[in-house]
C-alpha cells in the first residue's frame, strides 16, 4: 500500500538507515562510558542453514571495538543490566514480543601455594591454564524470558535449555588463546543451546550469547574524517577498520510462528525488531568495595533505557549531536514527536554533492527514504492492510518473513538493489552491505526502476519536477556509490550463530 505525504509529513524520524554510513559503535555521547551496554550492529533475517526455512535468526551485538589482547578482564556483558530483543509485528512502533537476558557473573577464587610455607594466594589471571592445572576463575550464565505485550507489564515465559533441569544458560569465556582456550571454535559450539518457546511452535530454536567477530565492513575512519574517500571507486580494495575486532553477540533463532501475528507468517508475515540495554536508575559507588567481584557499586532504581539499535546506523550520521542521548532513550512509537526535523532533509546527500560534484535528489520530504526505511517498501517488507495491523514511520528494521531464504553462496549483498529481496534493508543478513545499500538509497536511486512504482518520490515542496527527480534518480543508479569495503556471505558461517570464531587474543 502507498502513503501520501501528508501522512507521512506527520512521522518519522530518523531516515536512519537510509543515511547512515557506520554501524553503531560508540554513537552517543553517553554511551561511551558504558560500553558494555553499547550495542552496536542489529541482525534479523530468514535462516538460510539447511533445513531452517521456518526459523528467523536475531543477532545482537554488543560491547564494540574489542581487542583479542583485551586481557585480564576481557569482556564480560554488564550483570547490572537488561539486554532485551523487541519485536512488533503489528507496525505500531510498539513492542508484541520482547525476549529479555539478564546476566550473572561469578568468581571462583583460584589460589595458588607460595612460599616455603605453601601460603594460598590468589592468581591475577583470568583464566590459568598449564598441564594439568586449569583454573577459570569467573563464569557468565545468563537468564532468557519471552515478554508477551509491554516489555515490563506484560505476560512472562521464563525459558529454559531443552532437556535442562534449570532455567539458566551459559556463556563460554572470550577466546583468551589458543594456550587458555584451545580449540576455541569446538569449546564456543557447546554453548549453542536449544530451546522451547512454548505453545507458539512445536519446534525447538537455539541461542547462544558469547563473543565473535565483528562481522560488519567499513571504512570508518576515512568516513568519518569528513567522507574522506572516494564513494564512486570500486567497491572493494579499501581499509575495513573492524577486520580485526571482536564484538559479544546475543544470538536467537526462533520459529517464524513465534514472531508474527496471529502465528501465521502467510497472512501477516512482516515484523519489525530492533534490541535496547537498559540499566538501573540510581548508582551508589562503595568507597571500599568488598573483596569479590562486581563489589565497587550499588544499583537500584527502575530500570532506564540506554541504548537502542534497529537499523545501522542511525544515530551516528543522522541524529544531531544534542539528541543522541535522547535517541538511544527512545522508543520507536514516538520517533515522529522526537526527531522528525532530522529525516524530511537529509545532510548527507548535500555532503557528497558538495565533496564529489554529483547530483543530490531534490523531493522534499524525502519520501522515498521514508518509505525504504521507517514504512517498509511496498511489495517487500510493508505491512499488510488490515483491522490488526498498523503502519506507524518509525526507525526499526523490517522483515518480511514469507520472502524465502537465499543460500550463502548465491545471495547479493546489495539486497533488493541487486535484484535480491531477501536481503537489506528487508531485514538483514551478516553478509549485506549495508553501507552500500545506505548510500545508494540515500542517493535516491529507489526513485527509479525497479522500486519506482513501490515508493512515493513526489516533491512536496515544488522545489523540481516528479520527472526530474527520476531523471536525477536515473541518473544515480548508474554510479555504484560505495565505501570500499564488502564482507560477503561465503566469508561468514553458514549456520548457526552465522558470526565467526572470534580472534584469539595471542
Amino acid at each position: 500500500m502507498k502513503y501520501a505525504i501528508h501522512a507521512l509529513s506527520a512521522a518519522i524520524a530518523v531516515c536512519v538507515s537510509a543515511t547512515a554510513v557506520a554501524s553503531s559503535h560508540r554513537e552517543a555521547p553517553s554511551i561511551t562510558k558504558t560500553p558494555k551496554v553499547d550495542g552496536t550492529d542489529f541482525y534479523m533475517f530468514n535462516s538460510y542453514e539447511a533445513g531452517k526455512s521456518d526459523f528467523v535468526t536475531i543477532i545482537a551485538n554488543y560491547l564494540p571495538l574489542q581487542d583479542a589482547y583485551g586481557g585480564p578482564n576481557y569482556f564480560a556483558l554488564d550483570p547490572d543490566a537488561l539486554y532485551e530483543i523487541h519485536i512488533d509485528n503489528t507496525g505500531d512502533g510498539v513492542e508484541d514480543l520482547t525476549f529479555q537476558f539478564d546476566f550473572e557473573q561469578t568468581l571462583t577464587d583460584a589460589q595458588l601455594p607460595i612460599g616455603p610455607d605453601g601460603t594460598l594466594v590468589s592468581i591475577p589471571l583470568k583464566k590459568y591454564r598449564n598441564g594439568d592445572a586449569d583454573f577459570q576463575q569467573t563464569a557468565e550464565t545468563y537468564g532468557l524470558t519471552m515478554v508477551a505485550g509491554d516489555r515490563r507489564s506484560g505476560t512472562r515465559t521464563q525459558l529454559r535449555p531443552v532437556g535442562g533441569s534449570t532455567t539458566v544458560f551459559e556463556k563460554p569465556l572470550d577466546n583468551i588463546g589458543s594456550k587458555s582456550t584451545p580449540e576455541y571454535a569446538t569449546y564456543a559450539n557447546t554453548f549453542v543451546k536449544d530451546v522451547s518457546f512454548g505453545s507458539c511452535s512445536n519446534q525447538n530454536g537455539r541461542v547462544f550469547v558469547g563473543q565473535r567477530q565483528d562481522g560488519f565492513a567499513v571504512n570508518l575512519g576515512a568516513i568519518f574524517d569528513s567522507l574522506n574517500f572516494n564513494p564512486l571507486g570500486a567497491r572493494t580494495g579499501q581499509p575495513n577498520d573492524l577486520d580485526d575486532k571482536n564484538v559479544t553477540s546475543i544470538a536467537l533463532e526462533v520459529p517464524k510462528s513465534c514472531l508474527v501475528q496471529g502465528g501465521n507468517a502467510t497472512t501477516n508475515p512482516v515484523i519489525g525488531g530492533w534490541t535496547t540495554a537498559s540499566v538501573r536508575q540510581a548508582t551508589l559507588v562503595n568507597p571500599m568495595p568488598a573483596s569479590g567481584i562486581n563489589t565497587s557499586a550499588k544499583k537500584g532504581g527502575a530500570w532506564t533505557q540506554v541504548s537502542r539499535l534497529g537499523s545501522p546506523l542511525v544515530n551516528e550520521v543522522v541524529i544531531g549531536l544534542k539528541d543522541k542521548d535522547k535517541f538511544n532513550a527512545s522508543e520507536p512509537k514516538d520517533d515522529a514527536a522526537n526527531f522528525a526535523p532530522y529525516v524530511f532533509t537529509p545532510t548527507l546527500p548535500e555532503v557528497i554533492q558538495l565533496q564529489f560534484g554529483v547530483t543530490a535528489p531534490n523531493n522534499f520530504p524525502r519520501t522515498d527514504l521514508i518509505a525504504a526505511f521507517l514504512t517498509g517498501i511496498d511489495g517487500v517488507n510493508q505491512v499488510a492492510a488490515g483491522s490488526n495491523m498498523n503502519a506507524v514511520p518509525s526507525e526499526m528494521l523490517r522483515l518480511n518473513t514469507a520472502i524465502p531464504a537465499v543460500g550463502a553462496g548465491t545471495q547479493n549483498d546489495l539486497g533488493p538493489l541487486g535484484g535480491d529481496n531477501a536481503g537489506f534493508p528487508n531485514g538483514r543478513r551478516p553478509g549485506d552491505d549495508v553501507v552500500d545499500v545506505a548510500l545508494r538509497a540515500t542517493m535516491g536511486v529507489l526513485c527509479y526502476s525497479p522500486f519506482a512504482a513501490n515508493v512515493n518520490c513526489a516533491d512536496g515542496n515544488s522545489n523540481s519536477t516528479d520527472d526530474q527527480v527520476r531523471a536525477d534518480a536515473q541518473l544515480n543508479s548508474t554510479r555504484a556509490y560505495t565505501d570500499g569495503t564488502a564482507k560477503p556471505a561465503t566469508e561468514f558461517m553458514t549456520s548457526f550463530p552465522y558470526l565467526n570464531t572470534p580472534f584469539a587474543g595471542e
